[in-house]
């Protein structure tokens, strides 16, 4: 039985602006889309600002020394919140969800960028619990995270539901025992929730 869902942000909840937002910078300065987005994706990582261990400009600093983009750190961060677009199909799934007693949490690889988007979009409310990498000093690319959650949560990994658009973290969630979604569009995620939750 599913005590809780956990919702990915970036790419479930919203779209995902991190990418999207990197790959117009690329293009605007004659980089490969792919290629920049995968620098930047290890360097937010690495340079601890992903898990709340550095502040933004380390991690901006460090990508503009790598690869010569002309923005700076303002104009960076803009293109990149601007494309987080909040889904209200989704908030309305969570709420569905939430009304039926079942624990609803954020589970995000984000950082304090995730405040400021909710200050303008207002989700956290619709939410028991939000874990975020940049408060929580964890990320989603160590699999301990998810043990944590659910012990967080006073729950077992079998009682939890994780929903994600990054496969490699889906499959270190299944490989520690939680049930999941790959999310890769509504209509599929409507289809797979009903597996485990009647909405």
């Amino acid at each position: 039985m599913i005590k809780t869902a956990l919702f990915d942000f970036g790419g479930v909840l919203a779209e995902e602006g991190f990418r999207e937002g990197l790959m117009f910078i690329a293009e605007k300065n004659g980089l490969d889309p792919v290629s920049f987005f995968h620098t930047a994706d290890e360097l937010i990582y690495t340079s601890g600002y992903l898990t709340g261990h550095a502040d933004e400009s380390a991690f901006l600093n460090d990508l503009r020394e790598k690869t010569d983009i002309r923005e700076g750190n303002d104009e960076i961060k803009d293109e990149i919140l601007k494309r987080f677009v909040i889904r209200p199909e989704m908030l309305l799934i969570v709420d569905s969800i939430r009304f039926k007693g079942i624990i609803t949490a954020i589970l995000s690889d984000q950082t304090d960028w995730l405040d400021l988007l909710d200050k303008q979009f207002h989700f956290y409310k619709r939410f028991d619990h939000i874990f975020n990498s940049y408060r929580i000093h964890k990320s989603k690319r160590e699999s301990a995270i998810f043990r944590d959650t659910c012990s967080a949560l006073e729950i077992g990994p079998e009682e939890a539901l994780f929903i994600d658009d990054n496969e490699r973290n889906i499959k270190r969630a299944s490989g520690e025992g939680l049930k999941t979604i790959y999310f890769t569009d509504m209509d599929a995620f409507q289809k797979e929730i009903e597996k485990y939750i009647r909405l």
